[in-house]
């Protein structure tokens, strides 16, 4: 039976360029000339409790993104959600989350604050309804935006929506990572209180994630950050910022190699390749199932030929060789089998016949070692 997955839908290359043409608007209406030419400053600076360049990026980002608050945080998109939570939970309270595995920084998270998960099928409205109306003790919501299940498809906009309906007090908090940049809109452009991402992910500094959204929840992180060493620095600030201006493009043109990929080994182009989808698991990626129980050791060969072996920060500005790997956590959890028939193909900076040339190597050498290993059991 053929699997069935939903990508988001990426910008266009037009679109991303448009992203990108936007933000540098939006930054020469904030920053000086020479400012921009500038590494930024440090420390608490009396009466904002940052660095300055901090908060001129901080607004130019709101204006952006078209909210009312931006704040950049440490811990990255883990760090940038778990300050989320923090806004409006307390130990004890409880959130709506899809019925599906969390995605693992997520749960531990949660799990150490003391958060009650109230599942819920986002596919299914009705269902989200009754276990909103079941539960008045729930304070919000979480939604990722990209798929924590193969057959994901549930609609962010619409999702958000219905929460909305079944109970305006709760407040909705987006994980947009991996998301972010590659579509038109995230959480909180979307009605969401709430969106956190890591700008690691974004070609920004190691570390340093964003949220965006309401001024009152945003304010009370802001409080609660006010040490000179929670705050994200004048110069990482500045880094942060140049690595949006040249993501969307960036991860455009990686979109478009996708597509390419897909339809090429889709038309049998690489033996020993059952199927290939498009799937956000958690980035955008390519996942390959082949026709014998061969993933674990194509990923050695790949390796072996060029191809990185593991993230970095999945898409980080340390990455730029195609990257073939395991099947994402979330998705394993849901079926462990897929650890011997498939793996993910993120192209990054690489073009097609890059990756097709290791794909094919790959499997011709992973196929051999294993009619080397059945023709030895066999004389045994």
């Amino acid at each position: 039976m053929k699997m069935q997955t939903y990508p988001l839908k990426s910008i266009s290359i037009e679109e991303a360029k448009q992203k990108q043409f936007k933000l540098v608007d939006v930054v020469t209406r904030h920053f000086r000339g020479d400012e921009i030419l500038s590494c930024g400053d440090l420390g608490v600076v009396k009466g904002i409790n940052k660095p300055c360049y901090t908060k001129k990026v901080e607004e130019a980002l709101a204006d952006f993104f078209d909210v009312e608050k931006a704040l950049l945080v440490r811990g990255a998109g883990t760090g940038a959600l778990r300050f989320g939570f923090m806004s409006f939970l307390k130990p004890g309270d409880q959130l709506l989350v899809h019925d599906a595995p969390i995605y693992p920084t997520s749960k531990t998270t949660l799990e150490s604050m003391g958060i009650l998960p109230v599942y819920a099928d986002f596919h299914h409205h009705e269902e989200m309804k009754t276990a909103i109306a079941k539960h008045p003790k729930l304070k919000g919501a979480l939604i990722q935006h990209t798929r924590q299940k193969i057959d994901d498809h549930y609609d962010l906009a619409e999702t958000i929506k219905i929460i909305r309906s079944a109970n305006p007090a709760l407040v909705i908090i987006t994980d947009d990572n991996y998301a972010a940049m590659k579509v038109d809109k995230i959480g909180a452009q979307m009605e969401a209180d709430l969106s956190a991402f890591s700008l690691f992910k974004l070609l920004g500094p190691e570390g340093v994630g964003i949220m965006l959204g309401k001024n009152e929840l945003l304010e009370k992180i802001e409080k609660l950050n006010y040490s000179g060493g929670s705050q994200v620095q004048g110069y990482e600030a500045l880094e942060s910022l140049r690595g949006l201006i040249y993501a969307p493009v960036m991860l455009a043109i990686q979109a478009s190699v996708n597509d390419q990929l897909v339809h090429e080994l889709n038309s049998g182009t690489v033996q020993g390749v059952k199927r290939a989808y498009l799937a956000n698991a958690q980035s955008k990626v390519l996942l390959v199932e082949f026709t014998k129980p061969i993933a674990e050791e194509v990923l050695h060969h790949a390796n072996e030929l060029g191809a990185a072996p593991n993230p970095v920060g999945a898409e980080s500005k340390y990455e730029f060789a195609p990257m073939f790997y395991r099947v994402s956590g979330t998705f394993l959890s849901a079926d462990p089998a897929l650890a011997k028939k498939m793996i993910r193909i993120n192209p990054l900076r690489s073009g097609v016949e890059t990756i097709l040339r290791i794909l094919k190597i790959s499997i011709r050498q992973a196929t051999e070692q294993l009619h080397a290993t059945h023709s030895r059991e066999d004389t045994i």
